[in-house]
């Protein structure tokens, strides 16, 4: 059947608390400054919703969890629904599982039997919280018991209309005649069935809590359900407007739709610098467990505990994530080394340090073809710490994102560091058509322009690509270059290593670049022994105009504990992107003038040479070489 055109026809709105026309609500106006009481009724509430309830040594796992976590308050069982429920809390009260701080809660129908049974389950128990029920709203007062409002009223509690709900509580109140402000009458206004929004709620429970007497003496419980998908909301409201604990299940597990989710309401809280009073420094374990004990899984996107939660894949997020992270990691030096200030959080997209809950920031940034240059970029500084310039983000973005194209599915953080060092050719091995094997520098004579010995410690600047016209830098750089897998030797005269190298690229091989952005990186400067330079170098062949965005030019890297070596690499780097498919000058000839000779007519020098061949001494010398004249230079 479809939709209706009218669900007026069908359905009925929710009705309006009582308030009087000229009441001003307080809950709107109202901050969470504090956590509330906490009961879990994983064991309980949980279970029952279960395709397979749990065993009683399951539960017993699940309720050293929530001790574990903090809760002191746990509904355990229903003891008089069955001899299982009734036998798990003998025994965690008999085997001495419950800590000294913590109460034990049952639920039990209000019938006197059925009490009787529930409270001989707690015998030994050094606090308990005994919750009585009776559905009251409409539907099960007239269609499931029958019953009128007064009927039901002999009956007892549950949440239903607001005005009927508080009548129903001060006749506890009176009936039960005990409650004080030390021992307290708990009230659970339970949302059964989320029929309404979550303001509505909230309007619910303050008008309870404004109409209740003895108000000091009761404890407001409220419980709501996630029919609507608003039970954390409702639960927000719920405690502006009064409430003073909540009942939840960890994950929102629970009856259709579930229960409030207690780690979302305590975590939520906990971001606004609220102490929940509840541990979830090791969230992805609990979250493990819930699952396991309940047989159940969470999507990936889930509150906090979803496995996506703390990921970004759009670009634009990914850019204000990896920027927030820098500023923060500035802000934060700031106050260790002033002791002015707070390390507070702030960052985009992210309410919360995943490092309070166990997680890494490793999974933040997620690379798809749908990323953009700062995810790739925060991935290679997160796994190689490097900080990429701006154009070489934008450079190597378009590598990773034409992989992942071409892939169909999410780069990692290895297939990019691997696609990154396969662009570069970082590798201790030829991976390109250029690799600079070794190389040496000498001081050239500024007037003779002729080398001296080799530098054996050639200080240079990180920061500083080429020296200064002024800087006396003039050196003679000698390399062997593996060059499509030939070994080969070039030569080159510049001003510093970087400008050596590039003559040297020119002359020999007849490969002309000329230099564009650079940008200089030390990395681990506070270890010495395992301090690397790092050269960023952006180059371009002759005559090509690079654009804004760095088409048209190519990036190298060159990393090592010496600057220039450093530096010479970064040039080989961006080379071997800019060499395609070009031919290379052949090796130059080195020609050597022959000395002078003079003619010697006599052969008598052949007569000392002896020559054997196949072990047979030649009849003669004639035999073997001839006539010939030989020439042999002039000794001098």
């Amino acid at each position: 059947m479809p939709m209706l055109a009218d669900p007026s026809t069908k359905y009925l709105p929710y009705p309006d608390v009582p308030f009087p026309p000229d009441y001003v609500r307080t809950w709107p106006t109202r901050r969470t400054t504090s956590a509330p009481r906490w009961l879990s009724t994983d064991l309980r509430d949980g279970n029952q919703a279960l395709v397979n309830p749990m065993s009683n040594a399951t539960k017993l796992k699940l309720f050293r969890e929530l001790v574990k976590v903090g809760f002191k308050e746990i509904e355990v069982a229903y003891p008089s629904a069955s001899e299982q429920e009734f036998q798990f809390v003998r025994s965690i009260i008999q085997d001495g599982e419950v800590p000294d701080d913590v109460s034990l809660q049952i639920i039990t129908p209000a019938r006197p039997d059925l009490i009787a049974k529930s409270i001989e389950s707690l015998s030994g128990c050094r606090h308990a919280i005994i919750h009585l029920y009776n559905a009251v709203s409409p539907v099960f007062r007239e269609v499931v018991f029958r019953n009128t409002k007064e009927q039901t009223v002999d009956l007892t509690l549950n949440a239903t209309e607001a005005d009927f709900a508080v009548d129903l509580a001060n006749r506890v109140i009176a009936e039960w005649g005990k409650a004080t402000v030390d021992d307290k009458i708990m009230f659970n206004l339970a949302a059964t069935v989320e029929c309404a929004p979550s303001n509505h709620y909230a309007d619910m429970v303050e008008y309870f809590s404004t109409h209740i007497k003895q108000r000091d003496c009761v404890v407001i419980s409220i419980h709501p359900h996630n029919d609507r998908g608003t039970a954390v909301a409702a639960a927000e409201l719920g405690l502006l407007a009064g409430g003073d604990r909540i009942e939840g299940c960890l994950l929102g597990n629970g009856e259709r739709t579930g229960n409030v989710d207690l780690i979302t309401l305590a975590l939520n809280m906990y971001s606004q610098g609220i102490s929940p009073g509840l541990d979830f420094s090791t969230l992805s374990d609990t979250v493990a467990l819930v699952c396991r004990c309940n047989e159940m899984e969470i999507p990936a996107r889930y509150p906090y505990a979803g496995q996506l939660v703390f990921s970004a894949f759009a670009g634009t997020h990914q850019d204000a994530i990896k920027k927030g992270l820098d500023a923060q990691e500035l802000r934060w030096s700031d106050v260790e080394r002033t002791g002015l200030g707070s390390k507070y959080w702030a960052m985009p997209y992210i309410p919360l340090d995943p490092k309070d809950l166990g997680f890494g920031y490793e999974n933040l940034i997620r690379v798809s073809s749908q990323s953009g240059k700062a995810g790739t970029a925060y991935v290679i500084k997160q796994a190689m710490l490097l900080d990429l310039p701006r154009r070489m983000q934008v450079s190597f973005y378009r590598v990773i994102q034409d992989e992942s194209e071409n892939l169909g599915k999410e780069m990692t953080a290895a297939l990019i560091t691997s696609a990154f060092k396969q662009t570069y050719c970082l590798d201790p091995k030829p991976i390109g058509r250029l690799f600079l094997n070794t190389f040496s520098l000498s001081p050239l004579s500024p007037t003779s322009r002729e080398p001296s010995s080799p530098i054996s410690d050639y200080s240079d600047d990180n920061q500083t690509l080429t020296p200064s016209e002024e800087a006396s830098s003039l050196l003679r750089f000698e390399g062997e270059l593996i060059i499509d897998g030939n070994s080969r030797t070039v030569h080159g005269d510049g001003n510093g290593p970087v400008l050596a190298l590039l003559d040297a690229l020119r002359s020999d091989l007849g490969f002309e670049l000329e230099i564009g952005e650079s940008e200089a990186q030390t990395i681990n400067d506070d270890s010495p022994a395992h301090t690397k330079f790092v050269t960023f170098l952006e180059m371009h062949l002759p005559g090509v105009l690079p654009s804004k965005s760095g088409v048209g030019t190519s990036w190298g890297i060159g990393i090592s504990s010496d600057v220039a070596v450093a530096k010479c690499r970064a040039v080989i780097s961006a080379a071997n992107t800019l060499a395609g498919d070009r031919s290379f000058l052949r090796p130059k000839r080195i020609f050597t003038p022959r000395p002078k000779v003079t003619k010697v007519d006599s052969d008598d020098w052949i007569h000392e040479v002896k020559l054997r061949a196949g072990g047979v001494p030649p009849p003669s010398d004639q035999e073997i070489f001839g006539s010939f004249r030989v020439e042999t230079p002039t000794q001098n």
